[in-house]
């Protein structure tokens, strides 16, 4: 990644947008733009963490609510929303954490939601090779939200089902059921 280089560009996309970035508070924008979509195309690393399912442990395992955002690649605008992740294990289990981090690998690039929603899963499928995947992302998009349509509050929501979770109806109908159930309350919470 070359900062300078996008700095400077970012420094020319303004100027010919008739943005001038030579006052004071704005002096310091194409620098700021640099790393703000630096930091939004990158990744963090991370080592996939896996355990023998000694327990053999055979029902659905579900990370909901995941935070995501990426960039829309058609208008360089974020989408974001949050991402339901879960697995039926095979002789692997996963750290919980890395649902979270798959879905952050592959939202930090310029992405579409269709594609986002199945490379995690099938990254989940390669590399865990678990009995089914299932993936549902509901996100709003900025670029239907602040120009062209102008469509404050649309949800667009995807899905990728693998393996048992696509074949078998009622694993699809556990699944299903569980992104879209209510988060439970907090221990010690009221209700009412």
């Amino acid at each position: 990644m070359d900062l300078t280089a996008a700095e400077r560009t970012a420094a020319e996309f303004l100027a010919a947008l008739g943005v001038a970035t030579h006052t004071g508070t704005m002096a310091d924008t194409p620098r700021r733009m640099a790393r703000a979509y630096a930091e939004m195309l990158t990744p963090r690393p991370f080592d996939l963490t896996t355990f023998t399912n000694d327990e053999h442990y055979d029902e659905l395992v579900l990370a909901r609510t995941i935070p995501m955002h990426s960039i829309c690649e058609h208008h360089m605008l974020p989408f974001l929303g949050v991402a339901h992740v879960g697995y039926l294990p095979g002789q692997r289990i996963l750290g919980l954490s890395k649902l979270a981090r798959v879905v952050e690998l592959f939202a930090r690039r310029p992405q579409v939601q269709e594609r986002l929603t199945k490379q995690i899963a099938d990254w989940l499928q390669t590399h865990l090779q678990p009995r089914g995947v299932g993936v549902v992302i509901e996100a709003e998009h900025l670029c239907m939200r602040v120009r062209g349509v102008c469509a404050a509050g649309t949800s667009t929501i995807t899905s990728t089902l693998l393996g048992t979770l696509r074949e078998d109806p009622r694993s699809r109908a556990e699944f299903l059921a569980l992104t879209t159930a209510a988060p439970a309350a907090p221990a010690g919470g009221r209700h009412g």
